[in-house]
């Protein structure tokens, strides 16, 4: 007798349902990895990128490239928004939050992280940057009171040990030391800035699309650089050979690490969190070295793939989900 009318073919609809919806989220949950793993490849190319321009163009300025990534990143998001009529218009609230978005980054953290390659390697840089992660979960421990999760903090922590390992014996200190300090001092303060933005980031991320966020961000982040560029930078602008390399590689650094990198960077703190999406930057220092060995600026060995892998099982570990405590037997029982 069966009265609430439940059949075998029920139960068996019912599973079925059940695993197409496990089977959608751990699709997407790939997806989101995927796209966060793509933005830390994109950024950790830059900065070999950067330091290759530099190198190949003495008469380019840190805000003559960093203004040249911003009009080609605004000149790429914007018209194809529009065209595809997923343009979101900032609502009047949220612009105090935009406007400190994009003072942070792309301003700041771009003229303080591209000041800072421009006197060190561009594997130093990366490895300093990559230290972000550990800096944002203090950050939203303290702010949003964020639960500081035991396996994203282990994670963090395994990878920066991970970064100790690629670092080693790079040839990274090989500038003058007050070069250095300048510039470490200055990927000092891109770190402290990524934790600001990250923490922005936070309070506008779940009410606009992640493509909306980057676009306005790179068109007011524009809006801050151009003018500066102009007064300070203007007069030395004819004096750059504007060659298809240049251009190539600008175009590379506005359109994949200014553009598609945060794209997807943001899509990815939307889904899985500030913390464990930030994780995914300790990748960065692994991409600038496998960039930089293939143009052979760097060569490969056994210490620095045992860093890699203590890299990749840290952001793996930041990934796991959180048991849930045991409550223990009651008193009065």
């Amino acid at each position: 007798m069966n009265p609430a009318g439940v059949t075998i073919q029920h139960l068996v609809n019912a599973g079925n349902a059940c695993v197409d919806c496990i089977i959608k989220q751990n699709m997407k949950q790939t997806l989101v990895n995927l796209l966060l793993g793509l933005a830390a490849l994109f950024w950790g190319a830059s900065f070999i990128i950067t330091k290759e321009i530099f190198d190949s163009e003495p008469h380019i300025t840190v805000l003559h490239l960093i203004t040249f990534r911003m009009v080609c990143a605004t000149a790429v998001t914007l018209p194809l928004l529009a065209a595809l009529r997923r343009l979101e218009p900032v609502r009047r609230g949220d612009l105090k939050w935009f406007l400190l978005l994009a003072f942070a980054e792309p301003f700041l953290y771009s003229f303080c992280e591209t000041s800072g390659v421009q006197r060190v390697s561009g594997s130093l840089s990366a490895v300093i940057v990559a230290t972000i992660p550990f800096f944002v979960a203090l950050a939203n421990a303290a702010v949003y009171r964020e639960r500081l999760h035991s396996a994203v903090l282990c994670g963090v922590l395994l990878s920066v040990g991970g970064i100790g390992l690629l670092v080693q014996g790079n040839g990274a200190l090989a500038a003058s030391p007050e070069t250095l300090r300048s510039g470490v001092a200055y990927l000092a303060a891109a770190v402290a800035i990524a934790v600001v933005y990250t923490l922005v980031l936070v309070r506008v991320a779940d009410r606009y699309r992640a493509v909306t966020i980057t676009a306005w961000q790179n068109l007011f982040g524009l809006c801050y650089f151009l003018p500066v560029m102009l007064l300070h930078d203007g007069a030395t602008l004819p004096l750059i050979t504007y060659s298809p390399r240049l251009i190539l590689l600008v175009l590379a650094l506005g359109i994949l690490c200014s553009t598609v990198a945060y794209i997807f960077y943001n899509h990815g703190v939307q889904h899985l969190g500030a913390t464990a999406a930030c994780v995914y930057t300790n990748f960065i220092p692994i991409f600038s070295f496998l960039t930089a060995i293939a143009i052979g600026q760097e060569h490969f060995s056994w210490q620095r793939l045992a860093g890699i892998a203590l890299v990749i099982a840290g952001a793996t570990l930041a990934q796991l989900p959180e048991r849930p405590k045991r409550s223990g037997p009651s008193r009065n029982q």
